[in-house]
């Protein structure tokens, strides 16, 4: 699957059966990499199409939020990879039936599969709280854009893959899985936007931007509807189908937002909430039920909570925009553009790293991706911490290669070296602050 056209084409599963069925896991390309150019251009049409038309604009703050863990969702995957592989391949010795990997029955039967154990996943990502946690990130930007579908969980893979062994034991084979699985992400990119309305007759059969708008909603007539991943019809069969309304704005984000553009915590926090609900319980029972019934549900009430009992979120409501000044705002730009550069080295060349390497690649990008956020949310802690970071790359990159492009890591290396001197100015003033205002007190 090579070229621009084809990569669009798969964004919409429009992909020729015979150049995407693999015998061997191995085989299978990566179409998630290999769309990372149409998701930006995608972003960038986006933006400018929201601009000419003077409609509400894209936030880059929340832009960059979203991107961000997309990023480390991807860099999780290279540290963990295996792990997937090995539970359907596991599952997959265990099989009632040896399907052909070249015959079309199986290609279809892996598709339809693939789709309806995500639409049961999905299901359950909302109505488990403690899977909940991990899905919560996805629905934790206020803002409906494209940029909001890479806003993924770094955890929420490894609750999701389970939903899919039934199709191993059935005899589907690992690599046509692995195939069905990417084109089913990949359809999800393009409903992530308010530029489409509605699609006629395909609202009756497809996941569409107008069914996936009400699914992000915190409004309570969307809370626990349109799970679908490609074809709408699961909800329609299983009873959890809502129509979007014409007379009623959807406020996006959740029914408690998070005032937080850190991608480590939200990516984190809600698994305390969960937990300390649990703690919080009186027995045993009602611990149990804080962990496997609905983000909804207190005792005396049903497994997914009383919807009467619900905030009714309304739209417009007020957003969490923190605001930066230009030269900062400018250097978060090139600093998560340099983080992109970092990871698509990390992806690309991770099968001939040790684990040292990795484990050193992984911590990097978590830490500047965490750097970002903190520094949106005005963590007083941010300037030492970047100049740390920025020392730490100066140090490291000197002695090893980092993307083996030699007039690239010079630059890095200039960038990071220059940072290191700002951060280090901006920290000593955040000391004396500090240092002054213990004095006056």
């Amino acid at each position: 699957m090579t070229g621009g056209f084809q990569r669009i084409g798969g964004l919409f599963y429009l992909v020729d059966r015979n150049s995407t069925t693999f015998q061997r896991p191995e085989d299978v390309p990566n179409y998630i990499n290999e769309a990372i150019p149409a998701f930006m251009s995608l972003v960038v049409v986006e933006w400018l199409v929201t601009k000419a038309k003077q409609e509400p604009q894209i936030r880059l703050n929340d832009c960059i939020t979203s991107f961000s863990h997309g990023i480390m969702q991807t860099a999780l995957g290279v540290l963990v990879r295996g792990l997937l592989l090995f539970g359907y391949g596991w599952a997959y010795q265990w099989r009632l039936f040896d399907l052909d990997w070249t015959s079309p029955l199986t290609w279809w039967l892996a598709a339809l599969g693939i789709d309806h154990g995500y639409y049961w996943f999905h299901r359950a990502a909302h109505e488990i709280n403690f899977i909940w946690a991990s899905h919560q990130v996805h629905h934790s930007s206020e803002d409906y854009n494209l940029s909001t579908a890479l806003r993924q969980s770094m955890l929420q893979r490894y609750f999701s893959f389970a939903f899919h062994l039934p199709l191993a034991l059935v005899g589907v084979p690992q690599a046509a899985a692995l195939v069905h699985m990417q084109f089913n992400l990949l359809y999800q990119f393009w409903i992530h936007t308010e530029l489409v309305g509605k699609c006629g007759p395909l609202e009756w059969i497809l996941n569409t931007p107008s069914h996936h708008r009400v699914h992000h909603g915190a409004n309570k007539w969307c809370l626990d509807k349109n799970y679908a991943g490609v074809l709408i019809i699961w909800d329609r069969l299983y009873g959890t189908f809502e129509a979007e309304r014409e007379d009623e704005a959807i406020a996006y984000g959740l029914v408690s937002q998070p005032q937080s553009l850190n991608v480590p915590w939200l990516q984190f926090f809600y698994f305390g909430a969960v937990f300390q609900k649990a703690r919080s319980m009186s027995t045993w029972g009602n611990a149990l039920r804080a962990l496997f019934y609905g983000p909804g549900w207190f005792p005396g009430t049903p497994r997914l909570g009383d919807p009467d009992t619900f905030p009714d979120v309304r739209a417009p409501r007020a957003k969490y925009d923190p605001q930066l000044p230009l030269w900062q705002e400018v250097y978060v730009v090139v600093h998560f553009l340099v983080v992109l550069i970092l990871n698509n080295t990390f992806i690309s060349q991770s099968a001939t790293f040790s684990m040292t390497t990795v484990l050193i690649f992984f911590g990097f990008i978590f830490l500047s991706i965490g750097i970002i956020g903190a520094m949106y949310d005005g963590w007083w802690w941010a300037p030492l911490v970047e100049a740390a970071r920025c020392a730490a790359y100066v140090a490291y990159a000197s002695v090893t290669p980092v993307t083996k492009i030699a007039m690239l890591d010079n630059t890095l290396i200039a960038y990071f070296a220059l940072s290191t001197l700002m951060w280090v100015s901006q920290s000593l003033a955040v000391i004396r602050a500090s240092v002054e205002a213990a004095k006056k007190d």
